[in-house]
């Protein structure tokens, strides 16, 4: 049943999934902008005419949060209470066909790289001159800085390059541009994301080129954090590491999804590397870098996956004493290398032996938390929430990795930087003072 008045030519953008949609999302807002529509991301007022949804379909829980997601939207069509409801994004570049068919009140779906084609559905024109521009949906000292589309490598239990394609850099002059941009508009910190960084440049320069580019973002004046998400490890450019010790204005910080240890494990996966060689390439990290936080991703419950790989895993973890670990439960991907194996590990074990690498990395976090006690850090303020205002060390990403948490009474501006002594540590969060 229509409640309200909708407000002709007014957006709602819903992004779901990693942050390479929001990136994506923010350009489609501006373009959208370009062209008179009011625009609001994930707004809770209810009142747009039109509602896009930039979906995910990366695992099992991201394609059914997508798919609810659709259907609310769907279901507030048929109510009046939405006019036009579009999808878009990766799970509609990958099941267009079956979502046409199954959600019949879909205005439209269009493919991860359609942005052009949902423009021309909205009467609005593709706006070349506005190619580096976004409207931010973080907040505005911060924002996820896509360097590159795609991926070549060949992953067994991984659909992202069935959705977005081959890889596909961004020249390094429109990105140092798009930075200087994001810095007169008061960005201070560039998150930079791709399918894999460090393939960065092998496509339009016929070698990696991922130094060269953050030698010259780091001269952009006002950015002071660059840091570097989903780094691939196997050809890893270790002229990287030169370049983060140089520049100041590089986090040491890096994130590394190396999804697994033991060799039958990453030759099953397809990862081009051995455990020596990870080992290897984490030992020349820390060497170089001794104080580099450094983030990995793991996977629980790959086809194959015996108790003593899994048991291998665990102990390469405590060894390891990664600074920043997530685990995800291996999801059976139609159209994969992977799906031709059997997934022979039971929900319920996959489940538990990611909550035993969890249990582990959590006593890991609180023992190095305990040792940044009594020591001072610089802290990016992200936000206010309860009797806190909340910030993260060159050390923590936003959304995945430890918080600084400072009581209101001791002012700070947010999107400032400040110095916090650390008073006490739990797993996960950093309590400190301003000094």
């Amino acid at each position: 049943m229509k409640t309200k008045t909708l407000r002709k030519n007014k957006v709602n953008v819903i992004t779901l999934g990693c942050s390479k949609n929001i990136f994506d999302s923010e350009v489609m807002m501006t373009q959208l902008k370009a062209n008179n529509f009011e625009v609001e991301h994930e707004s809770k007022a209810e009142d747009s005419e039109i509602v896009i949804i930039n979906t995910c379909g990366f695992i099992d829980n991201a394609k059914q949060e997508s798919i609810d997601t659709i259907l609310t939207y769907a279901n507030a069509k048929a109510d009046e209470r939405v006019d036009k409801v579009y999808v878009t994004g990766c799970l509609s570049e990958r099941y267009r066909d079956e979502l046409q068919a199954e959600i019949t009140n879909v205005d439209a779906f269009f493919g991860t790289r359609e942005l052009p084609r949902l423009l021309k559905t909205l009467k609005a024109d593709y706006k070349k001159e506005l190619i580096g521009e976004r409207l931010i949906t973080t907040p505005n000292h911060y924002a996820y800085f896509k360097i590159a589309e795609g991926c070549d490598r060949p992953c067994s239990f991984c659909a992202i390059p069935l959705m977005r394609g081959k890889h596909v850099s961004t020249p390094i002059e429109e990105l140092v541009f798009n930075a200087t941009q994001l810095a007169a508009q008061g960005v201070k910190e560039l998150i930079l994301i791709a399918q894999d960084l460090t393939y960065y440049g092998l496509d339009i320069y016929k070698e990696r080129k991922l130094a060269d580019l953050l030698d010259q973002l780091a001269d952009v004046d006002g950015i002071e954090w660059i840091r570097l998400h989903y780094a691939f490890p196997t050809g890893f450019p270790m002229d990287v590491l030169e370049v983060m010790k140089r520049r100041e204005n590089i986090c040491n910080y890096i994130d590394i999804p190396l999804q697994h240890i033991t060799d039958n494990m990453l030759k099953s996966m397809r990862r081009g590397t051995t455990m020596a060689k990870t080992n290897k390439l984490l030992e020349e990290f820390r060497k170089a870098m001794p104080e580099m936080a450094i983030r990995t991703t793991l996977i629980a419950g790959y086809p194959g996956e015996t108790e003593e790989d899994f048991e291998q895993m665990e102990a390469w973890v405590k060894e390891m004493k990664f600074d920043r670990l997530g685990i995800f439960t291996y999801s059976h991907e139609e159209n994969t290398h992977a799906f031709k194996l059997e997934d022979d590990v039971p929900e319920d074990v996959k489940h538990q032996r990611a909550n035993r690498i969890m249990e582990i990395q959590s006593q890991i976090s609180f023992d190095l938390n305990q040792e940044k006690v009594g020591k001072t850090f610089n802290v990016l303020f992200d936000r206010a929430e309860g009797e806190y205002f909340i910030g993260r060390t060159e050390f923590d990403s936003p959304e995945v990795d430890n918080e600084v948490l400072v009581p209101k009474d001791q002012y700070v501006r947010l999107g400032d930087f400040a110095k916090v002594k650390i008073n006490r540590a739990e797993e996960f969060d950093l309590y400190g003072d301003l000094v």
